[in-house]
């Protein structure tokens, strides 16, 4: 009985140290990069726990603008003191004489830190004040340049935020094991493309201390970084920040609370600038200014009868002889603005409805996919977005546009009543203020369509491509005969004599565009034809006769008395006209 028990006991005992012995070896040999269901890197926190550091670049690939500026980061001169100072003797007062600065500031800066402290007032140092303070070799003591994220990244929206998520870095990248608790791109540019700018390893500064915090015999200050001179990526954006905070000043002088501005550049439908409003707060990036109001679809209004004179003229269901009653409504009651009998020529310019009613339904008539078809030729719908296949990514697209549309369903392009309101832009026609964009651009070349692209490459960090992205053609067009007659109708919005756009004729460019005023079905406060909100809308390009920019500008949810969306647009355009001029 004696026997059997010391046996169980014995055998209780190793299971205990087999199952020890297992453990560790899980913890020291087999998960010591990814622990637990966690994911925890134990030589990552083991190193944490046992050294001061700061990261001087997070490593992490940066957005640049099209002349290769960066957007979204500064380099700045600065100093970093490490806490182990308050413990030896160092040369304070000569740091101090090289700085400009108090002595009793700088110590009282770096009193009770229990990591590395950038000092207060170094900023802006000059190389000459840097190379004399590292010349001084003071272990604890570095001036270095460090990237910091900019306080304001333009076009915001549009190059998107990173934020820690352990969860999401495991998902994309399940062969990682280092770095789950670096920043990750989880909207825009940044999210897209992410795999590219996702850092190698930060650079830092590193000194191992002991239990108290004081110095390790012997230790130094290393530097700790990629070895890989090519990394962190670059990617280059078509943004030019020139155009981008002239664009962003005119949103600003008008106050614009929701809505923006989308600029081309009509040789290759590249975004130049992007402004979006309500602005992104950098303290709450997902709050309610992180919608990207360019890339989601809205309702167009009467900019969409653009599309429905490019139809007809192109199907030959009209032409300049041809007259429509336009002192009748869609359903022939009275108009509200009576134009008496014109043309599709004025009907343009005096944007009258009961024409692109018409017109639309005969467009049906003949194909009830027509008006979705030319739609998309004009580059307005469909794969507006740069996409190809890159690397292992098959149709990889540059942008993520929410879901355009012109019907809701196939029933609706059989009500006359709705393929009429469809044909004046309301109904469910849905479009993104890029693609509108985009068509004006079409029909200002002469009719090619483009996809529109934000990014031209992504480059090494020695500057050489590493990937680039070519203009690709979009839509299938429209004839150059059907986009020299929309050139001269757009013309005519702004200065013929019914024209509803006179307003432009004052623009430092020759304009040409459609105006726009959606009704949402919103109201601000009771439901009164007086509280009832407008989309205002202009697109166009300029100048007319040397096109080389495609501007939409859109005031959301206003009344319509208020966000006169002419002055926004005739200052954006005299805004860019003096950059030219530069």
């Amino acid at each position: 009985m004696k026997k059997k028990r010391v046996l169980f006991l014995s055998i209780i005992l190793l299971s205990i140290l087999f199952g020890l012995i297992g453990r560790l070896m899980q913890v020291q040999l087999v998960q010591t990069e990814s622990f637990s269901k966690h994911k925890i890197n134990l030589i990552e926190s083991s190193v944490e726990q046992r050294t001061q550091q700061i990261v001087i670049d997070e490593g992490r690939g940066a957005f640049l603008d099209r002349a290769g500026n960066p957007l979204t980061f500064d380099e700045e001169n600065v100093v970093v003191l490490f806490p182990f100072l308050n413990k030896i003797e160092w040369p304070s007062a000569t740091v101090a004489s090289i700085l400009g600065m108090n002595e009793a500031d700088i110590k009282r800066d770096l009193l009770g830190a229990k990591e590395p402290v950038v000092l207060k007032g170094s900023v802006d140092l000059t190389q000459s004040q840097m190379d004399r303070l590292n010349a001084l070799e003071v272990q604890g003591v570095f001036a270095v340049k460090k990237k910091v994220k900019k306080p304001v990244i333009p076009a915001a929206q549009l190059i998107g935020v990173t934020g820690e998520n352990t969860t999401l870095f495991h998902e994309r990248y399940p062969d990682r094991v280092k770095g789950a608790n670096q920043p990750v791109g989880v909207s825009g540019l940044q999210g897209i493309f992410d795999e590219w700018l996702i850092a190698e390893e930060q650079a830092k500064l590193v000194y191992h201390v002991d239990a108290t915090g004081g110095p390790l015999f012997g230790a130094d200050v290393k530097y700790v970084a990629s070895a890989n001179p090519f990394y962190p990526l670059n990617v280059k954006t078509t943004i030019d920040s020139r155009a981008q905070e002239a664009l962003e000043e005119v949103a600003d002088t008008y106050e614009m609370k929701k809505g923006g501005l989308l600029l081309l550049d009509i040789a290759s439908s590249e975004i130049v600038a992007s402004v979006s409003r309500p602005k992104m707060k950098q303290g709450d990036p997902f709050g309610e200014g992180a919608t990207d109001y360019m890339r989601k679809a809205l309702i167009p209004g009467s900019v969409f009868k653009t599309v429905i004179a490019a139809a007809s003229l192109e199907e030959g269901i009209v032409d300049e002889t041809r007259m429509f009653d336009c002192d009748r409504n869609i359903r022939g009651g009275e108009a509200q603005k009576p134009h008496g009998s014109i043309n599709i020529r004025d009907s343009l310019a005096a944007s009258c409805n009961r024409t692109f009613a018409d017109l639309a339904n005969e467009l049906t008539e003949k194909d009830p996919d027509l008006i979705e078809e030319y739609a998309d030729k004009l580059g307005l719908t469909g794969d507006v977005a740069w996409k190809g296949d890159v690397f292992h990514y098959e149709d990889f697209s540059q942008l993520k546009l929410e879901q355009s549309r012109i019907f809701a369903s196939d029933a609706a392009k059989e009500d006359r009543n709705q393929i009429a309101m469809t044909g004046i832009g309301q109904n469910e026609v849905r479009v993104t203020p890029i693609g509108m964009a985009n068509m004006m651009a079409t029909i200002a070349r002469g009719g090619k369509a483009y996809e529109v692209s934000a990014v031209s490459m992504v480059e090494y960090q020695n500057g050489a491509d590493m990937v680039t992205f070519p203009m690709q053609e979009g839509g299938e067009g429209i004839s150059p005969f059907t986009a020299m007659k929309m050139q001269q109708y757009l013309r005519g919005v702004v200065n013929s004599p019914l024209g509803t756009a006179p307003y432009l004729q004052e623009a430092a460019y020759e304009v040409a565009g459609k105006t726009g005023t959606a009704q949402t079905g919103s109201y601000r406060g009771e439901k009164t034809k007086a509280n009832e909100l407008y989309n205002k809308w202009f697109a166009g390009y300029f100048p007319f006769h040397d096109p080389k920019y495609a501007l939409v500008a859109v005031n959301m949810d206003v009344l319509v008395d208020e966000g006169g969306i002419y002055p926004i647009f005739k200052d954006s355009v005299d805004a860019l006209y003096r950059l030219d001029q530069e």
